[in-house]
């Protein structure tokens, strides 16, 4: 059974204030959008007492890291203590890069957990597959509805928000850095907006681009400034609205008609998606 988990960007993002456990509130909207991996499971039928019971398999862009640490692995350890799966074989083929702020390793933990619940007919209710996720973080739950919402808190509480960008054309650039979110909250002062996100997003999006912001790109364009320069490059063909998605290093642009992106003439080494 295959599913293709999706991606998300950020609709502005504000760091409102420094919380007493040491997290931030912030408030942004979350966005889905069709940059894809690909996810495979299957039963292992091969499985032998001592081993591990999910055995998962990478390709595509290169995962770091021990694949124990992987969501997916700690996603498939959630549901089998509570439900006590079979052992599994699970394939990911990467495409959607990662610290890029657009939330691939969220999504592909969120969508194995409905992999495993449909694979294994555990019949988990919308609300039980929800919680399951919140346990392996926001961007997990947000996932799981994969519409728009409007975050808030430390982006883990959720409301209905009316955004809809299917008409336009959006497209995301990954200029090859990986962002690090530790080191991007440091180089932000919280403060409340003068706009609320919820407010900004109800008018037309051509006004957009004076008020909302991402909190995040000061810093990271003064470290990073080729980041800077594809939003640049984003107004200069004709984008209606450009931003950094969550704390980078991505960058959209959304545009009233399709565009070439042959024509910005970035480097071989971005990554580039499209919406249509």
């Amino acid at each position: 059974m295959i599913c293709f988990p999706n991606a998300k960007i950020n609709l502005g993002l504000n760091i409102v204030e420094k919380r007493s456990d040491g997290f931030h509130n912030i408030e942004t909207i979350f966005y889905p959008i069709q940059w894809c991996d690909a996810l495979e499971v299957i039963e292992n039928k091969e499985f032998k007492k001592g081993d591990e019971k999910i055995n998962l398999s990478l390709s595509g862009i290169v995962v770091e890291g021990n694949t124990q640490d992987n969501l997916i692995t700690k996603a498939y350890k959630l549901v089998d203590t509570a439900y006590n799966l079979p052992p599994v074989k699970a394939h990911l083929h990467k495409v959607i890069p990662m610290g890029a702020g657009l939330g691939g390793g969220s999504s592909d933990a969120a969508f194995f957990i409905k992999l495993l619940n449909d694979k294994f007919s555990l019949n988990l209710s919308a609300i039980e597959q929800l919680s399951l996720a919140k346990q392996l973080g926001s961007d997990c739950a947000f996932f799981m509805k994969n519409k728009p919402v409007y975050a808030s808190e430390k982006g883990d509480v959720f409301s209905k928000v009316e955004v809809d960008l299917s008409q336009y054309c959006i497209v995301v650039v990954y200029p090859a850095v990986h962002s690090n979110t530790a080191l991007a909250y440091k180089g932000v002062v919280p403060a409340k907006p003068q706009k609320n996100i919820q407010s900004i997003i109800t008018s037309e999006i051509e006004n957009w681009k004076e008020d909302l912001v991402n909190d995040f790109e000061k810093t990271i364009f003064l470290q990073h400034p080729e980041l800077q320069n594809v939003k640049n490059a984003f107004y200069t063909k004709g984008a209606l609205y450009a931003s950094m998605s969550g704390s980078g290093s991505a960058v959209y642009g959304v545009f009233k008609e399709d565009v070439d992106v042959k024509e910005f003439n970035f480097p071989t080494d971005y990554l580039i998606w499209k919406s249509k």
